[in-house]
């Protein structure tokens, strides 16, 4: 692994509606944080757990400054559309991966205010991207919190459905070897075999590289995405009390399907474009 990078951070659904995510999340038993708004325009609200979160963003119209947003939801419709590595030098892991030939973009610095019982805050980042040429999919970049304890607040990591961590993420391609091999030189540590494809260990949080029909026959019924490959597909979301889980999900109006190894399945239809895996 390298020095630099430090696992998943978060990551990113492109939504349409930002009310309307934030409600699907709120019913499917997350905290959801308060709206916020960044200086470069964009808004969110996000789900916290221990070390990762979900974020669900959002671009208004007239916005410019982060186009990754709109070009994607243009391309194929709500969806993850990026994720964010953990790094505690954004400067040091730009100068390792350019050591690398990763041809990775200056860091920059950007902030959104947080309102706490204590009064305003200014929640700031800095993040870089990963070239383009060397992404499996999707937008990769690395994020260095400069005020994580304004953002990991202990009141927003309970969640009502007894969700505690983002466990991995499911990326289908049709060339698995090739695109598991492009997640081994951003992380520089080698994948491994599992049943539906390859899987890279980070420091938190796994990438399963795995094909569509592998991953049909893992969430067998369960409806990802209609998005070309290579694409984020889904999610793995552990939980505390699987039966809690189910509960709040249908609850909260969902129609979560039992996988073969006991785990509670969301559709991308109903979950913004990706599916959403409880277990």
């Amino acid at each position: 692994m390298r020095k630099h990078i430090q696992g998943i951070d978060h990551v990113v659904f492109a939504v349409r509606d930002l009310d309307c995510a934030r409600d699907t999340f709120a019913r499917m038993g997350f905290t959801v944080t308060p709206r916020g708004f960044h200086s470069l325009g964009s808004q969110n609200h996000c789900v916290m757990f221990g070390e990762t979160y979900l974020e669900l963003l959002w671009l208004p119209p007239e916005t410019r400054t982060r186009p990754f947003i709109s070009d994607f939801l243009a391309r194929g419709g709500e969806g993850l559309a990026a994720v964010a590595l953990k790094t505690a030098d954004a400067r040091k892991a730009h100068a390792q991966l350019q050591t690398a030939g990763l041809d990775p973009s200056e860091p920059i610095d950007f902030s959104r205010p947080v309102e706490l019982p204590e009064g305003r805050r200014e929640a700031r980042f800095r993040t870089l991207d990963i070239g383009a040429a060397h992404v499996p999919c999707s937008r990769l970049f690395l994020c260095q919190h400069l005020t994580p304890e304004l953002i990991w607040r202990p009141e927003w990591q309970p969640h009502a459905s007894g969700a505690t961590a983002l466990a991995a993420m499911a990326v289908i391609s049709a060339e698995v070897a090739a695109t598991a091999a492009a997640y081994e030189r951003i992380f520089d540590v080698a994948s491994r075999d599992i049943a539906e494809g390859r899987l890279i260990d980070t420091d938190n949080a796994s990438i399963a590289v795995v094909s569509g029909k592998s991953l049909a026959n893992r969430l067998p019924g369960v409806w990802v995405s209609a998005r070309q490959a290579p694409l984020i597909a889904a999610l793995f979301i552990r939980v505390a009390d699987r039966t809690l889980a189910e509960e709040r999900l249908r609850g909260g109006g969902f129609h979560p399907a039992r996988m073969p190894d006991g785990s509670l399945a969301v559709g991308a239809a109903e979950a913004h474009g990706a599916a959403m895996v409880f277990g």
